[in-house]
């Protein structure tokens, strides 16, 4: 029980952060460009975890010590975990940059929630079965991304297209998580790698396709060490130490409060505002994510598993 409230208490707090950082996002974009930005708040992400990796090891008691043969075994997999962790995260991370040049953080948010009502449709692919609800909510979070994003013109913005791609990627990075956390990783260890992976491909993106100049990257010094430190360095690591301690239901549930604290943040800090159009298009989203959440019945879990499983 404690394990498990620790775990609930840990994503609560990546949720937080998470939301929050959809502000810092957005006001970084005012001085430099999207590779710029997430090459550098990814490093600086990853480099941050390197002293906090050396100083558990160094900590460790002779009791605590793991066999070479097994230390190797976990390093090796936290690296491999983390080179594909980090593939998919610079994916995503880069498609929600691109697309908070043209959109809120509050929208940004909502959005990129939906990889909790993707996650389970991904499930098909490995043989996974669906339940009904879930098709329920999925509807009804394409109404609701409908109302949030479409104008009555029925066009879309680029930037919102792109938070929904970022969206289907944050599903696949979630699942691969998922896949190395049960062999036993070391969640600090892969956490560091893929943030070097992912700051690494962006940076050479940034070399070779934008201009960045030390000016402009001074003038976006807050929203880049905030990004980089909190939301990457403490955030990203604290979801997979929260994943490895709360049940595949409550993860999910806790992580979608993430698009509630992106809003907040939007609205108490650049002061900005939803429509009553948005407004309801955001009520849906959040609501079809808490339903796909629902647990199900006990006759029903031995052939229809959860989302995150």
């Amino acid at each position: 029980m404690i394990k498990k409230q620790t775990g609930n208490l840990i994503l609560l707090l990546t949720a937080l952060i998470w939301g929050s950082s959809f502000v810092a996002q957005t006001t970084g974009m005012e001085h430099v460009q999207p590779f710029t930005f997430m090459g550098i708040r990814t490093v600086l992400g990853g480099l941050v975890l390197i002293p906090v990796i050396l100083f558990q090891r160094r900590m460790q008691s002779k009791a605590q010590r793991r066999a070479p043969e097994v230390q190797r075994h976990i390093d090796r997999m936290s690296l491999i975990g983390g080179i594909c962790c980090g593939l998919v995260l610079c994916i995503a991370g880069d498609l929600q940059q691109f697309g908070m040049t043209t959109t809120s953080p509050g929208k940004a948010g909502f959005i990129t929630s939906l990889y909790i009502v993707i996650v389970p449709l991904l499930g098909i692919f490995i043989g996974k079965k669906i339940p009904k609800i879930v098709w329920f909510c999925v509807a009804a979070a394409l109404f609701g991304f409908y109302l949030l994003c479409v104008t009555e013109q029925f066009t879309i913005s680029t930037g919102d297209l792109l938070v929904l791609c970022c969206a289907f990627f944050f599903s696949i990075h979630i699942m691969v998580i998922d896949h190395f956390g049960e062999k036993g990783i070391d969640g600090v260890l892969m956490s560091c790698v893929q943030f070097l992976v992912a700051g690494g491909i962006s940076l050479i993106a940034m070399f070779a396709l934008e201009s960045p100049t030390w000016a402009h990257i001074f003038a976006a010094r807050s929203s880049i060490l905030y990004s980089g430190v909190m939301s990457c360095g403490v955030a990203y690591t604290l979801q997979i130490l929260g994943q490895k301690r709360t049940d595949p239901t409550s993860a999910t549930l806790l992580m979608s409060l993430e698009s509630v604290f992106a809003a907040l943040s939007g609205w108490l800090i650049l002061h900005q505002s939803f429509s009553l159009r948005e407004f309801l298009g955001c009520v849906l989203v959040f609501a079809a994510v808490l339903l796909s959440q629902i647990p199900l019945p006990q006759k029903n879990i031995r052939t229809q598993k959860t989302s995150m499983e």
